[in-house]
Formats: structure tokens, sequence, C-alpha cells
């Protein structure tokens, strides 16, 4: 093996040109790979944070003509004692109460959202997306969207009269504006406390969902399907994102999909490339192989020279390679950027993913040089030497 190693590393040697290009073409390979890869998982994280991130995803609901949770409690409890296969980062109630606001001459439909805080801030951010005044701490206190408050003329300290589906007038106090960047939402939510809701919507003491967010969002459905097999109540519904998102879904494995498929392309091309570079070693080094092998060489060491140029190839060009890579990430970050400075695209760098570029690279180098190692085996010393 010292042998075969110390003979593969002077035929590269003595044709530096020849091996900087192979080493240069695998580079390409593998940073192509490394940004491609990288871009496209970041463009996945930044659609599912944008859909999902800050959204339920799973909930719990139930199916009853008055859509009621009367023991949401218990129920939250025991959720939060359940093995799922990926674990909760997130669950909080909630009672929605569709209501009209009458503002002069106007009535517009919004939803009265009473959460659950501070529980609710994990998956909505509600704290962190007031522009002003603060969250709602007693009964009758409300936030309300920007884009509603524009479009009302309503102020912070102010009051809103809204109407519930019965007719019962409540009035509520506006302790504050979020903006929750959604400008559907921003018109559409006024969100308060559970015990707000509750009142005005005459819920009693019962929630109309209860949502969740999980670890691992692509394993929302298992974690669905279990916590309605531990439940186990006909009167409850457990949906997921991904069940409601069929299209996104779509989407993201059709992206996942064309990534792979420039991976394998990038890979074949350098493997043929590779194979047929030291397809060509074998021709031009045949007289010293047929030398070496009149002076005793075997055959099977004959072949360990090539696959130890492939295997040292596939290592240089695969560091090399993340390196460009890197490079790449660097340049697209800095230069492909919005008008507010950030990146269009989050790229999301994951070194499991890269090394595994690098060493399919490796073993596809390797791989590459079993033809030339086959030829070399066959060469006769013989032939080699009479023929020059």
């Amino acid at each position: 093996m010292k042998l075969a190693l110390s003979i593969a590393f002077r035929f590269l040697s003595s044709s530096k040109a020849q091996t900087l290009l192979i080493i240069l073409g695998i580079a390409i390979g593998v940073s192509v790979q490394v940004f491609i890869g990288s871009l496209i998982q970041g463009l996945q994280k930044d659609l599912v944070n944008t859909t999902i991130g800050n959204s339920s995803q799973v909930t719990i609901t139930s199916n009853t003509p008055d859509r009621k949770i009367e023991n949401w409690q218990e129920i939250q409890e025991k959720v939060e004692s359940l093995q799922l296969p990926t674990p909760l980062t997130a669950l909080s109630a909630s009672a929605d109460v569709p209501v009209f606001i009458s503002s002069g001459d106007r009535t517009i439909s919004v939803l009265l959202r009473g959460l659950q805080f501070p529980q609710a801030n994990s998956i909505y951010g509600i704290d962190t997306r007031i522009i002003e005044g603060e969250l709602p701490k007693t009964a009758d206190e409300v936030l309300i969207g920007k884009d509603l408050k524009d479009e009302l003329g309503l102020q912070k300290g102010g009051q809103i009269t809204v109407i519930t589906p019965d007719r019962s007038i409540e009035t509520l106090k506006i302790v504050g504006v979020f903006d929750l960047k959604v400008a559907s939402l921003n018109k559409s939510w006024l969100i308060s406390s559970i015990a707000t809701s509750q009142g005005v919507g005459k819920l009693g003491d019962s929630v109309t969902s209860i949502e969740m967010q999980v670890e691992e969002v692509f394993k929302a459905d298992e974690d669905a399907t279990a916590i309605a097999s531990a439940l186990a109540d006909a009167k409850l519904d457990v949906t997921n994102w991904k069940a409601q998102n069929e299209d996104l879904l779509t989407g993201l494995n059709g992206q996942s999909v064309s990534s792979i498929m420039i991976q394998v392309f990038v890979i074949i091309a350098v493997s043929l490339g590779i194979a047929s570079v030291l397809a060509i070693t074998v021709v031009q080094k045949s007289r010293q192989i047929g030398i070496l092998k009149a002076m005793g060489l075997k055959d099977s060491v004959s072949s360990q020279v090539f696959l130890f140029q492939g295997l040292t190839l596939g290592i240089i060009g695969a560091v090399v390679g993340i390196a460009f890579g890197f490079l790449l990430i660097l340049m697209f970050s800095t230069f492909a950027v919005g008008p507010d400075g950030e990146p269009v695209v989050g790229i999301y760098v994951n070194y499991g993913f890269i090394m595994l570029s690098a060493f399919i690279a490796i073993g596809a180098s390797t791989i590459a040089a079993l033809v030339p190692a086959r030829r070399s085996s066959k060469l006769s010393p013989v032939e080699v030497i009479r023929n020059g």
C-alpha cells in the first residue's frame, strides 16, 4: 500500500497542470453543491417561517355546533405529558369571537382573539410586534392592528365599540397597537386576553382552540396523529399545518428535487472528467507502469496507484470546494441584498449537508478511478516495453 501511495503521489506531482485542473473541477462541483444546497435550504426555511413561523402548527378545535372546548386546561395538561415524535415548543389556548366594529357610519367585521399570555407570545410573538402601548393586562383591554388604526382613525388610550353576533354591545379600551407584518391580519384582528374574549363572546370558561408549535415543523402531522390518538375524543379535531398547506409542501418538494438533480448532474460531470483524465494518464504512464511490472509490481498494486490518485484528488478537491462554497455564500450574502440591507434569501449553512457533499465528492472521485485502475492492471509489461 505504501508503494502504491508513493507512486500515486509521484504521478500526480509529475503532471502538475493536469492535477490542478482535476482538483479545480472537483472543487467547482463541490462548491456548487454547497452553495445551491444551502441556498435552497435557506429559501425553504424562509418560506416555512413566513407562512407558519408565527402561527399554530398543530391545532385542537371542537366540532360541536357551539365550537367550545370546555375542559381545555385538562387537555393542555394531558398534551404536555405526552411523549410526542417531536417536542412541543409552544402550547397556548385561544378564545376567538367574531365581532363587528362600529365607527361612525361604518361597520367592519373583525375577529376578537383572546390569547393566553404569556404562552401565546411563543407562537405569535405579540410582545415583540407591539409598536405602541403594551399587552392587555386587565379585562376589557384590547390591542388593535396598525392598518385598522389608520383606517378608522383610532388612537391608543381611546375606546372601541364592538357588536357581538347576539347583538350585544361592548366597549373596549385600546391599550396598544400591533404590526404582524401582514396587512390582512392588521385589519381583521383585535387581540385581548382570554378573559376579555370569553366575556364578550359569553363563552364562560371555554375556549375555541388550543394551538401548538413543534420543534421539527415537518413532523407536525406525526404529533397531530399522536395527540388525536391520546385524546380519543370524538368532539375534538386535531389538525396540522401540512394538511392545510398542500401547495406549499408541493413547492418545497419541487425545490428539493431540483436541488438533488443539480447535484447529481454535477457529480456525474465531475466523475466523468476524472475518469477520462485518469484514463489518459494510464496511456501516458503506460511505459513506467510496464517497467514497474517487469520489476515485480503486482497488478493489484498498479490498480491501487490510480485508486489512491482518485482518493487524493477527491479529498483535496472537496476541501478546496468547501472553501469556494463558503466564499460564494459570503459573496451572495454581501451583494445580493434588498433595500433594507438584508440578504434577499437567508442562506442556511447546514454543516452536516456540507460534510455529506464532501464525502460524496470523495467517493465519486474514487469510484471514477476504478476504470483507469482496471485498465492499468491489464497492461502487459512485455507488450508495453516492446511497443515503446
